[in-house]
């Protein structure tokens, strides 16, 4: 089990709308960081994006579940897995109640930060399923593609 991704696990966790500052204590200036709705360059829109997706949620928080180095060399690869529950809150999606997503994340560090994040989930569960009248066609669509 990868320490760095524990350590990077934990301060990411610890991250809220009020010490987003912190971002530069995980993340390299150059960080390429992407999920299925955003592709983002740098710090500074790192931060934005951060202080944005706070902003907009009522709660949010992870737990993470594993913490997985990629196979070849497992010292100094300097990449790995973060499988995660976010829980979140939005006003505008069902009714502000608590809401869950599983996903994964992809680091690749250097340096002790990461300057590559690509996180994957489904859109869909996180979103798209929430709201009134595209929830409704995409649980149908689901149901008929199971």
């Amino acid at each position: 089990m990868s320490e760095f991704l524990q350590q990077f696990a934990m301060g990411f966790a610890s991250l809220d709308k009020d010490n987003l500052a912190r971002v530069a204590e995980l993340y390299s200036a150059d960080i390429l960081f992407q999920d299925p709705l955003h592709r983002i360059h740098g710090l500074a829109d790192l931060r934005a994006y951060y202080e944005q997706l706070y902003a907009n949620v009522s709660e949010l928080g992870f737990d993470f579940h594993g913490y997985d180095q990629t196979e070849y060399d497992q010292v100094a690869s300097g990449e790995g897995y973060l499988r995660w529950t976010m829980h979140y809150r939005h006003p505008r999606l069902e009714g502000g109640r608590p809401l869950q997503l599983e996903g994964c994340s992809y680091l690749r560090w250097r340096d002790d930060k990461v300057y590559h994040h690509h996180d994957y989930f489904d859109a869909g569960a996180l979103l798209y399923e929430h709201l009134p009248l595209f929830g409704a066609l995409i649980r149908w669509l689901k149901g008929r593609l199971a």
